[in-house]
C-alpha cells in the first residue's frame, strides 16, 4: 500500500524558512506528478505548486512566486517545497498529493504538515 508522508512544518517567524518534504513509500514516486496544496482554517484547500514526474514542468501560484520553490529527489522518492519569506497568510496545513497522469492511475494524499507563521 503506498503511502506518503510530509514533514518539515512549524513555527516560524515572518520572513523566515521551512522546507517541507513529501516522502513517498511503497511506489515510485517518479511515475507521479506531484503537487503541495494548502487548507488554512476555514478555508478552501488551494494548490500552491506542481511539480511535473521529471522536474523539468513547475506551476505555482501568484502569492508564492519568488519566494517558494519546489523540487524532487526521484532517487529519494521525495518531492520538497522550500518556502523562504514566509509570511502570516502562508499558515495553513500543507498537503502532498501524487498523481499517476494516466488514466485510471493511482493518487495519493499525505496527511499534512502545520505551518505557522507568527511572531
Amino acid at each position: 500500500q503506498g503511502q506518503l508522508v510530509e514533514s518539515g512544518g512549524g513555527l516560524v517567524q515572518p520572513g523566515g524558512s521551512l522546507r517541507l518534504s513529501c516522502a513517498a513509500s511503497g511506489f515510485s514516486l517518479s511515475r507521479f506528478a506531484v503537487g503541495w496544496y494548502r487548507q488554512a482554517a476555514g478555508k478552501e484547500r488551494e494548490l500552491v505548486f506542481t511539480i511535473s514526474r521529471n522536474g523539468v514542468l513547475t506551476n505555482y501560484m501568484d502569492s508564492v512566486k519568488g519566494r517558494f520553490t519546489i523540487s524532487r529527489d526521484n532517487a529519494k522518492n521525495t518531492v520538497y517545497l522550500q518556502m523562504n519569506s514566509l509570511k502570516p497568510e502562508d499558515t495553513a496545513i500543507y498537503y502532498c498529493n501524487a498523481e499517476e497522469t494516466v488514466v485510471g492511475g493511482d493518487s495519493y494524499w499525505g496527511q499534512g504538515t502545520q505551518v505557522t507563521v507568527s511572531g
